[in-house]
């Protein structure tokens, strides 16, 4: 096998800012049109769809990647789990909050 062999089987490589303008374009295709962002990303950017996702699954490129029992989450279902636990840990804060409120009122309440 001859060396001109070795290097074009090698492809192209892609920086770090490429491969997160593809994901964020896959992720913006996705909440626009619910699914299709790695099929429009592929076509667009004349990639193959499994680099693409080998790229999400691996949290390359800036995208998203959430520790979720020990698993890897990427890309849109990631930011998902991401603004969910925001939204829990927010309701938690403000439950907390209101439980203390309500222990203020009950204590005033029966101090009439």
């Amino acid at each position: 096998m001859s060396n001109s062999n070795i290097n074009a089987a090698k492809g192209r490589r892609y920086s770090t800012k490429e491969k997160a303008d593809i994901i964020a374009f896959v992720d913006k295709v996705n909440a626009d049109k619910g699914r299709g962002g790695q099929s429009a990303a592929s076509k667009k950017y004349k990639i193959s769809p499994l680099t693409i996702s080998s790229w999400i699954r691996s949290g390359v490129g800036g995208g998203l990647a959430i520790s979720a029992g020990g698993a890897s989450v990427a890309g849109p279902i990631g930011k998902k789990l991401s603004k969910l636990q925001a939204l829990h840990d927010q309701i938690a804060r403000a439950e907390k909050e209101l439980a203390k409120l309500k222990s203020q009122f009950n204590s005033l309440k029966s101090a009439l």
